[in-house]
């Protein structure tokens, strides 16, 4: 509804209930509604999942029009990145929230800070996607807010030009609140503490749950040694528990994107089920490390699995776990992502060692055969050295073309001598034009870093500590945040109003008229900001 039809619906209500609602101001009350688009996370969840689905659709037909996101790990940070994103770009569209696990384990856990092993609570991830969407609705008020103020000047000055534009700017306000791609790690448990947990993650507003095919009790950071993945029917029933979860909320173009850890995991906590050869648990064995045995060679305790007529004793460790062949993690990969997609998975999200063009492009073209229009999340992850791995792949290049690389130590091109070097610049190209090629040649429609604000924060304090207890003082706040803060147009500057304050006093003339105690007087040392 426009600002006009919420007047005038706030108006009928309030002459149907008498004089005792006189007053009410139905222009308030159409305020307050447009500060407050979305009533619950379900509203969200459903608003966002239509999004997300348009943008999918989008990709399908011109690749150049993937999406991006950044881990936050609260709810300040996420409404930032969007404050932001709408200041330099006007739009928001195409740019989401990433919630890693990784960050609430180590961030937003009881328990203190966690190594990514699913040992968090599991309603921390809910809690975390309901605080995201509650800083973004701020957002959304607190420019409203500004909004109705400058409306209000502009009725009063008696420039109705003026007062008209700015109505159509709230007519036609963009909303902070965008997708959240939510990290439900492997499940937390069976397939119903899947459904569960999910159920309260879309309540709290997520469209899309990210889920990965690890064991849930033994679950590690994707870019850590030890993974442990699961037979694919285990997998399948967490997917069909998180599209129950969708569907019984009424989130119907809710999103699942399915992760597979099998490139970087070379164990399996069990053996599948398999009723004849060629099925789908056959399969997942036919990559087990085996040696065939006979009748008089099967020692005490193992375990045998016929294949292709023989008996076979798979590799077991003293951890009684299942060892896979070597060399086998692409080729597990592709059959992990094809299976999903059979069995109602909508985005694939394949962990790698590397962030390489090549080898994710390949294993994309194995599972286009089957599934034309998959597509992928992407983890562009702190995790790798972007600039060694860049500076490589360029080395290697090279040496393949006959160029003479004799001024390069290739296992030294980390340092900082190569940094206005020919091979530097080839490779800082090549990653600034990483997500674009990736979206092109493989199949990435949605490129996200996990742990970005978690850097970003350690980065910022280090070099704020370093000058504020050194010799600058308080030049170092001033000249390394302040100052930058005024001149980049940083609207947490004004820190008061970012926390509220303007719509706190919007509020108290609402319900208490001239009696109100404002704020946002003459005094208040946030005017200082208001000139350059």
């Amino acid at each position: 509804m426009s600002y006009t039809d919420e007047i005038a619906a706030a108006e009928g209500v309030i002459a149907g209930n008498g004089s005792g609602w006189n007053a009410i101001s139905a222009e308030n009350v159409a305020r307050m509604r447009l500060q407050n688009r979305f009533k619950t996370g379900l509203d969200i969840a459903r608003y966002t999942a239509r999004i997300m689905r348009e943008d999918m659709a989008a990709y399908d037909a011109d690749p150049a029009k993937y999406t991006q996101s950044l881990g936050c790990w609260h709810g300040f940070i996420g409404q930032q990145k969007m404050i932001s994103i709408k200041k330099h770009f006007e739009t928001t569209k195409g740019r989401y929230l990433y919630l890693s696990g990784w960050m609430v384990a180590a961030l937003r856990s009881e328990f203190g800070p966690l190594p990514d092993q699913s040992m968090h609570e599991k309603t921390s991830v809910p809690a975390l996607i309901e605080e995201l969407y509650t800083f973004l609705r701020q957002a959304d008020a607190r420019e409203l807010g500004m909004l109705f103020r400058d409306l209000d000047e502009a009725r009063e000055a008696g420039d109705e030009v003026k007062a008209a534009a700015i109505q159509n700017q709230i007519d036609n306000h963009e909303t902070h609140v965008v997708p959240v791609i939510a990290d439900i790690d492997a499940g937390f448990g069976n397939a119903e503490a899947t459904y569960l947990l999910a159920k309260k993650m879309i309540e709290a507003g997520a469209c899309a749950l990210q889920i990965e095919n690890q064991v849930s009790d033994e679950k590690q950071c994707g870019h850590q040694d030890g993974k442990v993945t699961v037979p694919h029917e285990d997998f399948l029933a967490k997917i069909r528990a998180c599209r129950y979860a969708f569907m019984e909320l009424g989130v119907e173009d809710g999103v699942i994107v399915t992760r597979t850890d099998s490139l970087g995991a070379g164990l399996t906590k069990q053996i599948a089920y398999s009723k004849e050869p060629g099925d789908l648990g056959d399969q997942y064995n036919s990559f087990l490390d085996c040696e065939e045995v006979t009748a008089d060679t099967i020692g005490n305790g193992d375990v045998i699995i016929t294949q292709n007529g023989k008996l076979m004793r798979p590799k077991r460790l003293p951890s009684n776990l299942y060892q896979f062949r070597p060399g086998t993690g692409e080729a597990r990969c592709v059959l992990d992502c094809v299976t999903s997609l059979d069995n109602g998975a909508d985005l694939l999200w394949i962990e790698t060692e590397k962030p390489h063009i090549g080898q994710i492009g390949g294993m994309v073209n194995e599972i286009r055969k089957v599934h034309p229009n998959a597509k992928l999340v992407y983890n562009n992850s702190p995790s790798f050295n972007w600039t060694l791995n860049f500076r490589q792949q360029v080395y290697d290049a090279w040496t393949e073309e006959g160029k003479d690389v004799s001024a390069y130590d290739r296992a030294r091109l980390m340092s900082a001598e190569y940094d206005d070097s020919e091979l530097s610049a080839v490779a800082d190209e090549r990653i600034r034009t990483f997500q674009r090629d990736a979206a092109r040649e493989a199949g990435i429609f949605h490129h996200l870093i996990t742990l970005p604000t978690y850097h970003t924060a350690a980065l910022s304090t280090d070099n704020l500590a370093k000058e504020y207890f050194g010799e600058q003082g308080m030049l170092g706040y001033v000249a390394g945040v302040q100052r930058k803060e005024i001149r980049q147009g940083i609207a947490c500057v004004k820190h008061q109003n970012m926390a509220g304050s303007d719509m706190g006093d919007d509020h108290k003339e609402y319900f208490a008229g001239e009696a109100a105690l404002k704020a946002a007087g003459k005094d208040n040392t946030m005017n200082q900001f208001a000139a350059e």
